[in-house]
């Protein structure tokens, strides 16, 4: 459970269909006694997961601007 605030951030900044997605992907080095280069080499490879990542960072990046000018 997250709260209400928290989840609505993610809701906007993710996006609602990926919210699991993106805190699977930051929790899963933390969790799994994975090597990390390969996981990392393992999401790269992964087309699809690697737009949406460029997708989400690119509007993270668009949002920070706005704030700062």
């Amino acid at each position: 459970m997250v709260s209400e605030e928290v989840y609505a951030g993610l809701y906007e900044k993710v996006g609602a269909r990926r919210i699991s997605r993106f805190i699977e992907m930051l929790i899963r080095p933390h969790v799994l006694d994975e090597d990390l280069e390969a996981g990392y080499f393992e999401m790269a490879s992964d087309e699809d997961q690697e737009a949406e990542a460029l997708e989400w960072a690119d509007a993270v990046l668009e949002d920070v601007a706005d704030e700062s000018g």
